[in-house]
């Protein structure tokens, strides 16, 4: 009777399940409607006359003999070289995620176990430099970049990628190893452990998810940037995300609308598979992250 009952449908559930549709079909249909376009030619993506055409593929038909083209794909990823904006990005990534990671580690633990009243005052300035506008620290390391002759490495765009994360890691880590108790350690270290072995076999293989979670949060933010990379590399160095912006052209140059849609569709994909694939330590570190331990 009360499995009947549950799963009988009542108004207040007809609504949330109409909601919740909704609310999907609004979020996912900006990616999936760009997929489609992206095997299209401009003239039906771009349509005004007739906004079917995208769904038809009216001028796609007329210009390559069927409905469906991988002329974007191909443009952007062999004409424009696209295959180098991924590596770039991968490269910056990678290292971005590893020495915040290691830092954030290190950092947030020592703060956690610290009893000193300092460690409330590092936070408090870490979360100021989180507040800042990315844009801010560029500038500021734009001068000595240019005075090194350093500017336009990937080297560059990972120390400023870092030093913007690593406020984020710092406060994220350090409330993950505050749900810990410290009893852990205590005991790690009475059965003969250093300090840091304690750290290392004991509490880190705890508070994994944690470091996944924050890891996925640093990927995110060094794969989606803009502004850093933008400014801080050169063209053959550059992410995709800059690369994007610039297969769209300017009032000067003449872009390729479909080679930014085609790149657009091949940043994306992979942030989906990322999220499918890591979604229950998302879920747990994010739940051990917000319960008092």
């Amino acid at each position: 009777m009360a499995t009947q009952a549950q799963n009988r449908l009542t108004p207040f559930k007809i609504v949330s399940y109409a909601l919740v549709i909704t609310w999907l079909i609004i979020a996912a249909f900006p990616f999936l409607w760009t997929f489609w376009g992206s095997f299209k030619v401009q003239g039906d993506f771009f349509s005004k006359a007739d906004w079917t055409n995208a769904l038809y593929g009216v001028f796609t038909t007329r210009e390559t003999g069927g409905p469906f083209t991988g002329n974007g794909y191909f443009g952007a990823w062999v004409q424009e070289s696209f295959w180098r904006n991924v590596l770039n990005t991968m490269v910056i990534v990678f290292f971005t995620v590893i020495i915040s990671l290691t830092f954030g580690t290190l950092g947030g633990y020592a703060l956690a176990r610290s009893g000193f009243r300092y460690a409330f005052w590092i936070l408090m300035a870490a979360l100021i430099f989180r507040a800042m506008p990315h844009i801010t620290l560029v500038s500021g390391y734009m001068l000595p970049f240019f005075e090194w002759n350093i500017w336009g490495l990937k080297g560059t765009a990972i120390i400023v990628l870092v030093a913007i994360n690593q406020p984020f890691t710092l406060w994220m880590l350090h409330s993950f190893f505050k749900n810990i108790p410290k009893d852990m350690d205590e005991s790690a270290m009475v059965d003969g452990c250093t300090r840091f072995q304690a750290f290392r076999h004991v509490i880190v293989p705890v508070m994994w998810p944690g470091v996944i979670t924050t890891g996925l949060f640093s990927f995110l933010l060094a794969y989606n940037d803009y502004a850093v990379t933008s400014m801080l590399l050169s063209k053959p160095n550059e992410t995709m995300v800059p690369a994007v912006a610039s297969f769209l052209g300017s009032v000067q140059v003449q872009g390729n609308i479909m080679f930014a849609v085609a790149a657009v569709v091949s940043a994306t994909a992979p942030l989906f598979v990322l999220i499918l694939f890591f979604q229950r330590q998302i879920v747990s570190g994010l739940t051990a992250g917000a319960v008092k331990g």
